[in-house]
């Protein structure tokens, strides 16, 4: 296998991300992933990492050729059984004290795309102290070694026998969370319709299990695999969810629409008749929530492109607001501090 040309690893606000088949390869898989484990040696980390894919083409093959990679540097991993949110990988690190975790996804990149995000033990994305680390690493990797001797890897049958993989279903362990975070019960007592779209993503499982054991009367579009995502971007903007805001609008027996994106970290909603809700309007009205009703304790976290909406929100409840640059990293970093009651962007 020849070298890689003119290829450079460089991480953006929310991990490395490329088109498949041109830079997005098992070759530069495999070396990202090396530089990942010669990251975490380099720190001494003795704990295992998550791997994690959501719904896109040979996900779960690229989330295998992560683990051997892993597993021939004695580092172990526990593989997800599913496709699985960015927010539920995050949780799991935390939950399980690991030394992070690999999540192959492109988010709601077009379905040509694929991305490899690293999250470190305080689940949040890698700061960019680590992923400039990680980057450096792999390009003198890339630039060094020709392909594949830039990096190892092992069988990964091999590697599951020897105990350095294995399977995880992280789902049982964030749906009780979730259950001792909300209300089911008050949302029960509402008798709510709720319209839900997850286009093709990964909260297929997760949301409609805890709606439906709500007490809403859910009805689900766009559920079934599908890594071209229906020929649009998996991103839940007002463009790109006419069906859900169709039906919507079109049965007023309809309360609520809601959409999530391919890795179930970025929402739309749709308001009862249709109407597309602004993700600015609704950060600010759970601000307010969360603070007036539930005694959160913190300040509120935005990023320079979100509404100064919520800067007059916490300003109205004596709350300190935080700005951050463009990238959850940064908001993350603070809710990892205990600085927020809530941050978003």
């Amino acid at each position: 296998m020849g070298t890689m040309g003119n290829t450079k690893i460089k991480f953006g606000t929310s991990g490395w991300r490329a088109i498949m088949c041109d830079e997005f390869t098992f070759a530069n898989v495999g070396v990202v992933t090396q530089a990942i484990a010669d990251n975490l040696k380099a720190q001494g980390h003795p704990g295992d990492v998550l791997v994690g894919f959501d719904c896109r083409f040979m996900g779960s093959r690229f989330a295998r050729e992560a683990c051997a990679v892993l597993a021939a540097n004695e580092i172990k991993a526990a593989v997800t059984s599913r496709p699985t949110p960015t927010p539920v990988l995050s949780f799991d690190v935390i939950r399980h004290g690991r030394a992070g975790a690999i999540n192959f996804t492109a988010s709601h990149n077009p379905p040509e795309y694929n991305g490899l995000k690293f999250s470190p033990d305080w689940g949040g994305p890698a700061l960019p102290e680590t992923t400039n680390d990680i980057e450096e690493r792999a390009n003198k990797l890339m630039a060094s070694a020709r392909l594949p001797a830039a990096f190892k890897k092992v069988d990964y049958d091999e590697a599951e026998a020897r105990g350095l993989v294995s399977t995880h279903d992280p789902m049982p362990d964030y749906l009780n969370r979730i259950r001792e975070l909300i209300d089911l019960d008050l949302i029960k007592a509402a008798g709510l319709k709720i319209g839900l779209d997850p286009l093709y993503g990964t909260a297929v499982g997760y949301l409609d299990t805890l709606l439906t054991e709500a007490g809403c009367d859910v009805t689900m579009i766009h559920a079934n695999p599908d890594p071209t995502f229906g020929g649009r971007p998996p991103e839940p903007s007002e463009a790109n969810i006419p069906e859900l805001i169709g039906m919507v609008s079109a049965d007023s027996t309809f309360h609520l629409g809601l959409s999530t994106d391919g890795d179930a970290d970025r929402f739309g909603i749709i308001d009862r008749g249709g109407r597309f809700l602004e993700p600015n309007y609704f950060l600010a009205l759970l601000f307010d929530y969360l603070v007036r009703e539930r005694g959160f304790e913190g300040g509120a976290g935005r990023s320079v492109a979100t509404s100064h909406l919520l800067d007059a929100v916490a300003n109205d409840l004596g709350r300190k607001l935080y700005q951050t640059p463009v990238g959850f990293k940064f908001i993350g970093e603070l809710i990892a501090g205990d600085a927020l009651a809530m941050g978003g962007e």
